[in-house]
């Protein structure tokens, strides 16, 4: 069975930065594409952030230029720096991992940009 742990949300002030990360766990699990996606209240989720098992990248253009996501397959960890951040950004943060035709969520953090 696979699990993603996300951590490392909170409450920031406009302009700050937060470093988020996602831990997945399973039996003989090697982590590929790695996905972020966030969910503002009353929106739909949004893919945020992709990160494919050789490290090519992919983000939401509301993101580019502040966030960065990267991996450590060592620890089957990715993790997403966020850096400038606005209110905009406030929502829950969820890593997603697809993994054998199944999508693999995590539970979320929350991250509360507000002065």
């Amino acid at each position: 069975q696979v699990q993603l742990v996300e951590s490392g949300g909170g409450l920031v002030q406009p302009g700050g930065s937060l470093r988020l990360s996602c831990e997945a766990s399973g039996s003989s699990l090697r982590i590929g594409v790695m996905e972020w996606h966030r969910q503002a209240p009353g929106k739909e989720r949004e893919l945020v952030a992709i990160i494919t098992s050789e490290g090519s990248t992919n983000y939401a253009d509301s993101v580019k230029g502040r966030f960065t996501i990267s991996r450590d397959n060592a620890k089957n960890t990715v993790y997403l720096e966020m850096n400038n951040l606005k209110p905009e950004d406030t929502a829950v943060y969820y890593c997603k991992m697809p993994y054998y035709a199944i999508n693999y969520w995590g539970k979320g953090t929350l991250v509360t940009v507000s002065s």
